[in-house]
This record gives structure tokens, C-alpha cells and sequence, in this order.
């Protein structure tokens, strides 16, 4: 970031560096949180009793709050100041690590994590919404990719930290560590960070709230219990009817609107909607892969679970790299590029992952992660710094908004698919454990490949440079 702040900038401030410090910790934490526990998994079944298809909902359970917070986030800021969001966000964050920290059952767990989706949910859009407004157009490429590096770095270097604890340490400690960082940040908001929002407190749509809530809610479940239930169950099928027609009469409503909760018309801007889709396949794309692979290491390779860590350090290095390195991209020589040559490379890891055995060596294991870590983010700032470069003024806090929403909501969806599709897999062959195990990690990544073709083929509409629309009514 540069050190001055220009004229072109929506919102002046004295010190926009400092006044990100805390959202971008905040959003560190946050991420972090998203896929930490994804390498703690087994032994959190062994610890709380539960069965793959319970504990997976510590993930997608998380997620699911952030999808339901997140369409809010547009509305919330403007009834509340920047300053007070973020401080109550990392407060919930510290009180859900508190409550999973010290719980003796799965519920106990659970209700933690969610009330840790509060604060991420709260965080994350304001991150972007405020770089948008706090920096100059010609610096948001750099800026929103130092965004992206931390939603991209907190989930790849999660595991690795992960298992360094638990080689030592009881799961518990997961949650603790998270609570330094979140104080350090607390102290930032409350000392640097100043109101970038219009606070008009406009009429509240409670409708809207729940039918978002039941509509994203009714697929999370409809896709988690599929798992245990099968997809033709009556509570798969029932979650999935109710949730589909929820959210149909709920994006009616958002189109309709004079003052909707998510600004849905953002979608009739082409750029916009082809960065949008891109940014959400490639978080799926994340998300599916980073849950299965280290399930895979320690259940079908039969890898402790520190150097299961160890691992996919290398692969988190590599992504920390190549999303700084991708903001800049934008910059310039577009984004249509960069997407469709990180998706290549990310077609090329998933592959390589497609082709494991429960007895591929680890030096293979990391080099189909560390390609497979270039071609995401690669892939992703550019994409998403394309759809919001698209809008104009406070439209960009909706379309940050829209972003993160629809990223959680895959995200959570591909979680729980993805968690689908490895018991599928474990089903449908005999053998040891470890062997049913890689063929149902096979199972998943089949799925994960998938998204990577539709997003490479999307790719090919996606515009280098977004053109700035006036009017959307």
C-alpha cells in the first residue's frame, strides 16, 4: 500500500493503513478459523464421539452463520458506524473461542463456532467495503490483493499450525490461539479505525432476513445431511424444496425492493457477474480440496497428524506468494490472464490429486498442493478485483457484500458435497480402511475437478479491464 492517500480516494482519511489493521486481522482469524479444524477433525470424532457426517458440521455449521450474517452486512452498516461493527465482531469472535475452547461436547463445540460466524461474518465484507472507499482506483488492485492474500494465506497455513498443536497440545488450544490475535485487533479498533459508513438507519425488510436466513440455511442442511441420509431421504429432499422456493421468493423480493437488503440488480452488470461466479467457484474449489486432503493424509496415507501439518506448509507458502504477486496483475495486464492461466495450473493439481493411491509418496502429495496453491489464487484477486472494479461509489459495498455472501454459502455447500461424495466413495469399494478412504477422497476431488472445468470455461467471457456501469435500475 502507499504510504499517501490521493485525491481520486471516495473517503479521506489521515492514516487508511492503520484504520485496516483490524479488519484484516479480524478477517486473518477469521479464515483461519474457516479450515483449522479440518486437520483436527479426527480426532475431534474420537474426542466428542461423533461420526464424519456430525463433526463436518463444525465447518459448514460456521460457514452457514457467515452466509446468514453476511447479506445483512450492508444493512447493519448502515444503522451502526465501522467502528462499532468491527468491535462487536471481534468481541463475538473472542467469546466463541472462549465457549469452544472450554466445551465438553459437541453442542458445546458447535454453538462456539457459530457464534465465531458472527464476528467473520460482521468483518470480512467491511474489509473490502472500506478499501474501496479509503484508497484511490488505481491502487485497488494492490490493495484488494493484500485483501485476498489474507483469505487465501489463513486457510492454507491453517493445517500447518494445526498440526503443530495437536502434536503437543489438546485441540482446546486450536481455539485459544486464536484469541491473541483477536486482542491485538480489538485494540486497533478501538484506537485507529474511523467511520467510513453513511449511518441513515433506513426502514428494516424483516421478511427478507428470514427468508435469506431459511432459504441459505434450507441448502446447507439439504447438502450436509446428504451425507448420512442419501440425497433421496425425505429431510435431504424436504430441506432442499424448502430451501430452493425460500430463496426464490426471497431474491424476487431483493429485485423489487426500492431499499433491498442485497442489492441483486448488481447481477445485470456483465463484469460484475462473471468476477462473481469466478470468485465463487474458485473458493469452492479451495474450500473442497482443503477439507479432503488432509482427511486423505491421515486416513488414506496413515501420516501422524503433525506432519500431515508439515505437509501443506509448502503449499501455504507458495499461496501466500502468489496472491500477493496476483493483486498486482490486475494492475497491469488485466485479469482475463491471470484467471484462466491459474485455473490451468489448478486443473493440473486437481488431476494429480485425482490420480493418488494409499501409497503415493508425500513428495508427489506436495507438489500436486503447491500447484494447485499457485493456480487458485492466481485465479482468484484478479477475478474479484475485476467484478468490483466494475461498480461505482457505495455500490461497491453491495457488491463486496454480494462476494463474500455467495463465497460462504459455496463454500459451506462444497464442504458438505464434498463430505458427501468421500462416504460415497468409502461405500462403493472393499478393502482396508485406508484403502476405502483414498477412494472416496478420489469421490470428492472428482467433484472438486468439476468446478475447476465450469470456472475455466466462464473464464473465457471474463473482461481485462471492467467497464464502469451508471445505471443498473
Amino acid at each position: 500500500m502507499d504510504n499517501t492517500q490521493n485525491s481520486t480516494a471516495r473517503k479521506q482519511l489521515a492514516h487508511p493503513k492503520l484504520a485496516m489493521v483490524a479488519m484484516l486481522l479480524g478477517a486473518f482469524v477469521g479464515m483461519l478459523s474457516e479450515t483449522s479444524l479440518n486437520i483436527a477433525l479426527p480426532k475431534l470424532m474420537l474426542s466428542l464421539r461423533v461420526n464424519m457426517a456430525t463433526i463436518q458440521w463444525l465447518v459448514t455449521g460456521y460457514m452457514l452463520v457467515i452466509g446468514i450474517i453476511l447479506p445483512l452486512s450492508s444493512l447493519i452498516s448502515k444503522w451502526f458506524t465501522t467502528r462499532q461493527i468491527i468491535i462487536f465482531g471481534l468481541l463475538s469472535f473472542i467469546i466463541g473461542a472462549v465457549i469452544s475452547a472450554c466445551a465438553s461436547s459437541f453442542p458445546g463445540v458447535l454453538i462456539g463456532r457459530m457464534v465465531q460466524g458472527i464476528g467473520t461474518g460482521l468483518i470480512l465484507p467491511l474489509m473490502f467495503a472500506v478499501a474501496m472507499q479509503i484508497f484511490p482506483p488505481q491502487k485497488l488492485g494492490a490493495v484488494l490483493g493484500i485483501c485476498a492474500l489474507v483469505i487465501m494465506f489463513a486457510p492454507a497455513i491453517g493445517p500447518t499450525l494445526t498440526g503443530l498443536i495437536l502434536a503437543k497440545l489438546s485441540w482446546r488450544w486450536i481455539f485459544w490461539l486464536f484469541i491473541p490475535f483477536l486482542v491485538l485487533a480489538l485494540i486497533f479498533a478501538i484506537t485507529s479505525l474511523d467511520n467510513v459508513n453513511n449511518v441513515s438507519k433506513p426502514h428494516v425488510d424483516w421478511l427478507s432476513i428470514i427468508e435469506s436466513a431459511v432459504g441459505f440455511s434450507g441448502l446447507v442442511i439439504s447438502a450436509s445431511l446428504s451425507s448420512r441420509d442419501g440425497w433421496l431421504s425425505v429431510p435431504v429432499l424436504s430441506a432442499l424444496v424448502v430451501g430452493v422456493i425460500v430463496l426464490g421468493f426471497y431474491i424476487h423480493r431483493q429485485l423489487h425492493l426500492t431499499e433491498p437488503i442485497l442489492n441483486l440488480r448488481l447481477f445485470k452488470i456483465p463484469a460484475f457477474r462473471t468476477g462473481a461466479l469466478l470468485v465463487m467457484l474458485d473458493f469452492g474449489i479451495i474450500l473442497s480440496a482443503m477439507y479432503l486432503l488432509p482427511n486423505y493424509l491421515q486416513n488414506g496415507l496413515l501420516i501422524p497428524v503433525a506432519l500431515t501439518g508439515m505437509i501443506m506448509l509448502p503449499g501455504g507458502v507458495i499461496n501466500t506468494i502468489t496472491s500477493a504477486l496476483a493483486g498486482r496483475l490486475y494492475d497491469n495486464i488485466g485479469a482475463r490472464k491471470p484467471v484462466m492461466i491459474g485455473l490451468v495450473i489448478a486443473l493440473i493439481g486437481t488431476i494429480m490429486f485425482a490420480c493418488t493411491s494409499n501409497h503415493s509418496s508425500v513428495g508427489y502429495i506436495i507438489m500436486a498442493h503447491v500447484i494447485l496453491m499457485i493456480g487458485c489464487p492466481l485465479a482468484m484477486s484478479p477475478a474479484q478485483t475485476s467484478s468490483l472494479n466494475s461498480l461505482n461509489g457505495l455500490e461497491s459495498a453491495d457488491g463486496s457484500t454480494i462476494l463474500n455472501t455467495l463465497q460462504q454459502i459455496v463454500g459451506a455447500l462444497a464442504t458438505a458435497l464434498a463430505t458427501s461424495f468421500l462416504e460415497l466413495g468409502q461405500k462403493n469399494v472393499t478393502g482396508t480402511a485406508a484403502l476405502k478412504f483414498t477412494n472416496g477422497f478420489h469421490y470428492g476431488i472428482y467433484f472438486t475437478l468439476v468446478l475447476v472445468v465450469i470456472a475455466l470455461i466462464l473464464s473465457f467471457r471474463l473482461q481485462d479491464r471492467a467497464k464502469k456501469t451508471q445505471d443498473i435500475n
